[in-house]
């Protein structure tokens, strides 16, 4: 996981926001800005695998390569060791590609190490099995603790995705420092993510102790699409009604063009 609390370089004064005359230094300075930053995302995603081959790796491979070998009767505790050795080398393989330290894939490692050692040593398929449950878990505690936070997880994640999306739209450093409405939205975004993952770490701990084992690997693989998918469908309701894509989207929403703040109070819409 990335940290909500990043900065992009500081973006002009209101004035070259709402726009100003060609030529003007608030323009050049406008256009600097996102230069910059268009030139940081192409550095960032030309580096990173792409997201469907990072799926595969983290998520098909373990699973596919554990009933492959299960079926060719090796020992359930083998099997799932062998499965769970496959992210981790992942991890070391981008780092090595990209030079960059990947917490989430650091914390993602040292579980699959301890819930190795501990299954080993004891000899339980199920404790490899209730490690998915831990690392949603300790997810949800993170995006909870965040909101200790200068900027909570919710707003860090959401923002590499929205923020130069949003049409006409503004720095996200700016709205949070003045527009009251878009830090609370963020707060309570943050607060359904990570309760959310504390419920999926118990339906997936409940099947890893209570289920048959060779069925947890593939209800654990689905799980991950069909929480994913029920999160993305909850949050979106939540930011309809909450008014966040009128203050991501001031141009469309404004039929006079001018944007729908006045003094950083709120979006120019009726709640």
């Amino acid at each position: 996981m990335h940290s909500g609390g990043s900065t992009l370089p500081d973006q002009p004064s209101d004035g070259s926001v709402h726009g100003s005359p060609d030529g003007a230094p608030g323009n050049d300075r406008d256009a600097d800005g996102r230069a910059a930053r268009d030139s940081t995302d192409s550095a960032g995603s030309d580096s990173a695998p792409p997201f469907l081959l990072t799926v595969l790796i983290d998520f098909g491979v373990p699973i596919g390569l554990y009933y492959g070998l299960t079926a060719a009767g090796v020992d359930d505790v083998l099997a799932l060791t062998a499965g769970a050795v496959v992210p981790a080398v992942a991890v070391l393989w981008r780092f090595a590609r990209t030079r960059r330290l990947d917490v989430l894939g650091v914390f993602v490692t040292t579980m699959l190490v301890l819930s190795i050692v501990v299954s080993v040593v004891g000899g339980s398929a199920r404790l490899l099995l209730v490690r998915d449950g831990w690392l949603t878990g300790v997810a949800g505690f993170g995006f909870l603790v965040s909101l200790r936070g200068r900027r909570p997880l919710a707003f860090g994640f959401s923002r590499k995705l929205l923020e130069r999306r949003a049409a006409g739209g503004r720095d996200w450093d700016e709205l949070w420092d003045e527009v009251p409405q878009f830090r609370r939205i963020w707060r309570v975004t943050t607060v359904i993510w990570g309760i959310g993952l504390l419920v999926d770490s118990g339906i997936r701990t409940l099947m890893a102790y209570t289920l048959p084992v060779h069925v947890v690997p593939a209800l654990n693989g689905a799980q991950y699409g069909v929480f994913t998918l029920l999160m993305l469908v909850i949050v979106n309701v939540y930011h309809a009604r909450a008014g966040l894509w009128p203050i991501l989207t001031p141009a469309l929403n404004d039929p006079r063009g001018e944007g729908g703040y006045d003094g950083g109070t709120g979006p120019a819409v009726d709640r």
